[in-house]
C-alpha cells in the first residue's frame, strides 16, 4: 500500500524529439512498465573475417535491440468516469504509438502534390528522433523495427479498452547516425554512461574462480 512516503514509481517511455533542434515534440508514458525487457546484442567484430590479426578488433558498437510488452488499460479511467476513457477508450494511447511509425498526412499530401507537378526524386520525410527512457541511466536514440497491437476488450461501442502492445526497438549508434547528428551525441552519452556505471562494479580475483594464476 503507498502512502506519503512511498518512493514515486517512475515509468518508462519515449521521447519524440526535433533532430535540427533539440525541442521535445511528445513525451509517450507507458502506463503500466513492462515486466520484462529483452536486450539482445549483435558484436561488430572483425574476426569474422577468419584474418587472425582481426580476431581481437571491434569495428564499432554492437546492434543493441530492445523487445517488451506493454499493457495499457482504461478500467480505473472508467471507473472514475473519466470523459475521454467513455468516449474513446484507449484509443488516443494507442494512437500517440502508432503516429511513430507513420509520415505525417500532411507530408504525404504534399508529396503527392509534388508527383503530379513532375518531380521525380521526392525525399522521404526525416521521422522525429526517438529515445526510449528506462530510467536516468538509459536514455537511448532508437528506431522501432516491429510494432504489433493485440486489442484485448471493448466497450460497447467497440472502443478498445484493455491491450498489449509489443515493440521491437534498434538503438541507433555513431555507425548509424554519426557523431554530429544529436542522436550520435545522445548515443554517446548512453555509452559514457554504461562505461561509468561498469566502472562502479567490483572487480572479482582469480582466486574466487578457483585459480592462482593463469595457466
Amino acid at each position: 500500500m503507498s502512502g506519503p512516503m512511498s518512493p514515486r514509481v517512475l515509468k518508462a517511455g519515449i521521447v519524440l524529439v526535433d533532430p535540427d533542434s533539440g525541442h521535445v515534440q511528445r513525451v509517450i508514458s507507458l502506463q503500466y512498465n513492462p515486466d520484462t525487457l529483452e536486450r539482445e546484442y549483435t558484436i561488430a567484430a572483425h574476426g569474422e573475417s577468419g584474418d587472425r590479426s582481426e580476431a581481437m578488433r571491434l569495428k564499432g558498437p554492437p546492434v543493441e535491440t530492445i523487445t517488451l510488452e506493454a499493457e495499457i488499460d482504461a478500467t480505473d479511467q472508467l471507473e472514475a468516469s473519466d470523459g475521454s476513457a467513455q468516449e474513446l477508450g484507449i484509443h488516443p494511447q494507442l494512437a500517440a504509438l502508432e503516429v511513430m511509425v507513420y509520415p505525417t498526412s500532411q507530408v504525404l499530401q504534399s508529396n503527392q502534390a509534388l508527383a503530379a507537378m513532375g518531380m521525380l526524386e521526392i525525399v522521404p520525410m526525416e521521422a522525429p528522433l526517438a529515445l526510449f527512457v528506462w530510467s536516468k541511466n538509459r536514455v537511448m536514440p532508437v528506431r522501432v523495427t516491429s510494432f504489433s497491437i493485440s486489442e484485448e476488450a471493448f466497450d460497447a461501442a467497440l472502443n478498445p479498452i484493455r491491450a498489449t502492445v509489443s515493440l521491437t526497438l534498434r538503438v541507433l549508434s555513431v555507425n548509424d547516425l554519426g557523431f554530429k547528428h544529436r542522436g550520435g551525441s545522445l548515443f554517446m552519452s548512453y555509452l559514457a554512461n554504461k562505461e561509468g556505471l561498469a566502472a562502479r562494479s567490483p572487480s572479482g580475483s582469480l582466486s574466487t574462480l578457483g585459480l592462482e594464476r593463469l595457466p
